[in-house]
């Protein structure tokens, strides 16, 4: 019987950027935690101790996690085991389990002319055994070995031979795929072997699994791709169609939903990108910078998905929109670029994150030509194991070291010098991906990027969040219909989840500092809060020209070059922070400080980062709503509200408890007068242009 894949599985691209096909890039943090019992054998090196035997009473919460668990006994005792008998009732379902050793029972003996070949049974009637039953305690369902026998009538297998038992010559989705890639290039499959031999770094003869095994592999999986060709295709095609109606039902819903679809030469949908109106809304104030990621494919459909997100004041992920393409090309980024812009009414970012993508990179030379392209060093650090960990050896974790090092120098020449030091001393100066590396290096080593505007997205923080909020998007999901749902759930919560009146507690008790706090969100006063806290630590020096030398008390890092101009109170740093983040570095408050500032001027108090940061209304409409007087006292009494509560934390507990009470009266109030033919306000937003 021909099957398809059920779910739509996603799943982190493995393509190497280098552009080599036989190269690809694997991600550790991508596997599942492991079980209680594989952590167990993982531990547990050689040695059965680390390991407990199953005994008589032994509880599990599930029959799997028994079978797992006797499993891995089961290995580390050189023997494998299978499921022999279960017991089925209508109440408890299956409430009886019966684990035996491999070679348990007996070959039954069938006639002569079903036999292509006569094979040896190894079946000796074992009688190593591990029973359970299932019980219900205090409502919940649980295992218990009821029993056990560990006495085998053969001799066990040491470690080298017992991995070559059936049960454990597994071959991973990560091989899986790789085996498939070297035999649609044509690779014979001894071949295939020893190239995953070298990739792994493991001696002949050493992989998880036999050539056969690849070979059988190789054979199934053929057949099985031709059978479910024209079902996936099929399968694929209804789901678009479902997606395309999703799209024009969340169209009718919502004005301000927009998208976009592409067609290829077979009027197939090739390309399609959508954003919602708080998405539009929200770039209007937050859409500075973008992060367009394009890490994560569909394994079932072999479609990218792309994601363009930003960070608000509240240093929260926020969403701008999606795309799903057929491919990676430099015409399809075009596309999706193009239409982005298009939903976001023409306004280009002012600087772009990417992950390492020389296509991607390409395209937004074409499209965005005035935006700064921006590739994070937390996109690229992941990759360098995969990379240089087996060439290098044990001087992986140094190289490494020195890598991060070297991104973090302050002037383009010191990188270009050591760079080529480090290339030379550990032999890579002709590695493919250290010339990728070099060539992209205007777009990712800190001498190059030093001043272009980040909002803070370039940290290890942020790459979390991101990637907090991708793994929740692609959970498994069993359409494309359904993953848009997933999308829109999840985009609209982190653009409605705002965070509760936070006390922000005073470090310094300098002026500065209370003002600072009157104005910024709890995000951006955090980080300048710490910025003025190191401020403290650093001395200065004027110089004739009236600007000054900052240095660390303990020369913890170099000295920096502060430039004063009272013409309009400007205030320039070599270390170029404020121009990245949009917070004043530590070095430039100092020489404030010393110049007797008790408030910062206003233009170092960034839009983006203020307390009253918020997501400007539509259109036109929106605009003469804000001109309305009341409507300007109410975010005038709401903003005093804030600031003065966040001066201390009883302050804080007493808005917050009574201005929740008061809400819900007037609201109810509200709700009970009477309605009329007038309206008072209209707050009525027309759709954008």
């Amino acid at each position: 019987m021909v099957s398809i894949p059920s779910k739509n599985t996603w799943m982190r691209q493995q393509q190497c950027p280098c552009g080599d096909w036989k190269c690809f890039v694997t991600y550790g943090g991508d596997a599942e935690e492991p079980t209680a019992a594989s952590q167990l054998v993982k531990n547990g090196g050689s040695s059965t101790e680390a390991m407990v035997a199953p005994y008589v009473g032994m509880v599990f919460k599930s029959d799997e996690d028994a079978f797992e668990y006797y499993g891995n006994f089961a290995r580390k005792n050189g023997f494998s085991i299978r499921k022999e008998r279960s017991r089925l009732s209508p109440q408890l379902g299956i409430y009886k389990r019966d684990f035996v050793c491999y070679r348990n029972g007996f070959a039954r003996k069938k006639p002569t002319a079903e036999h292509h070949r006569d094979r040896k049974s190894v079946r000796c009637g074992c009688d190593a055994k591990m029973y359970l039953s299932k019980e219900v305690v205090e409502g919940d369902c649980q295992w218990f070995v009821v029993q056990f026998s560990n006495v085998h009538n053969h001799e066990l297998l040491e470690d080298d031979q017992v991995r070559l038992l059936p049960a454990y010559r597994k071959i991973n989705e990560a091989d899986q795929e790789r085996i498939l890639l070297l035999s649609k290039a044509g690779f014979p499959i001894h071949r295939i072997v020893k190239v995953l031999e070298l990739e792994k770094g493991t001696q002949g003869g050493q992989l998880p699994f036999l050539e056969r095994d690849v070979r059988n592999f190789v054979q199934n999986r053929k057949k099985v791709v031709q059978e479910n060709d024209a079902l996936l295709t099929e399968k694929k095609e209804n789901d678009v169609v479902e997606l395309l109606e999703a799209c024009r039902a969340t169209k009718e819903e919502d004005p301000y939903f927009v998208y976009d679809v592409a067609m290829d030469q077979n009027d197939k949908v090739e390309y399609i990108a959508w954003s919602y109106g708080e998405s539009v809304q929200s770039y209007t104030a937050f859409g500075d910078v973008v992060y367009f990621d394009t890490t994560y494919r569909s394994i079932t459909y072999g479609m990218l998905f792309g994601a363009w997100l930003g960070i608000d004041n509240k240093g929260k992920t926020v969403f701008f929109g999606g795309t799903l393409l057929q491919d990676e090309t430099p015409c399809s980024f075009v596309w999706a670029l193009q239409t982005f812009i298009r939903f976001m009414k023409g306004v280009r970012p002012q600087t772009i994150l990417t992950d390492l993508d020389p296509g991607l990179r390409e395209a937004i030379r074409s499209e965005l030509p005035n935006t700064k392209h921006v590739i994070s060093i937390w996109n690229i650090l992941p990759k360098l194991s995969c990379w240089f960990a087996l060439p290098l050896g044990p001087r992986y974790a140094e190289f490494r070291t020195e890598f991060e090092a070297l991104h973090l120098l302050d002037s383009a020449e010191d990188f270009e010098f050591r760079w080529n030091q480090m290339v030379g001393q550990y032999g890579i100066s002709s590695d493919k991906h250290m010339a990728l590396l070099f060539s992209l290096r205007t777009s990712w080593a800190f001498p190059y990027a030093k001043g272009c505007f980040l909002a803070r997205m370039a940290t290890i923080d942020y790459s979390k969040s991101v990637d907090a909020f991708l793994r929740g998007v692609f959970s498994a999901q069993t359409s494309l219909r359904s993953f848009f749902d997933q999308v829109g759930i999840f985009a609209s919560y982190k653009i409605q989840a705002h965070e509760g009146m936070q006390f922000m507690h005073i470090r310094t008790c300098l002026p500065m500092e209370e003002h600072a706090r009157s104005i910024l969100s709890p995000f951006a006063f955090r980080a300048f809060q710490h910025e003025l806290a190191l401020a403290m630590q650093y001395a200065s020096s004027e110089m004739t020209d009236g600007s000054y030398i900052v240095s660390h008390f303990k020369k913890m890092d170099g000295e920096r070059l502060v430039i004063w101009i009272p013409e309009g109170e400007q205030i320039h740093c070599s270390c170029k922070e404020f121009e990245s983040s949009g917070i004043l570095c530590r070095h430039a408050l100092r020489v404030l400080l010393i110049k007797n500032y008790f408030q910062l001027p206003e233009k170092y108090f960034l839009s983006r980062w203020r307390l009253e940061s918020s997501l400007a209304p539509y259109d036109n409409q929106g605009d003469q709503n804000t001109n309305d007087e009341w409507f300007q006292e109410f975010h005038s009494l709401t903003g005093s509200l804030f600031t003065e509560s966040s001066i201390t934390k009883e302050r804080s507990d007493f808005v917050h408890t009574e201005l929740s009470k008061e809400l819900k009266r007037l609201i109810n109030e509200v709700t009970n007068m009477p309605t009329s033919d007038g309206v008072a306000m209209d707050l009525t937003l027309s759709p954008p242009g």
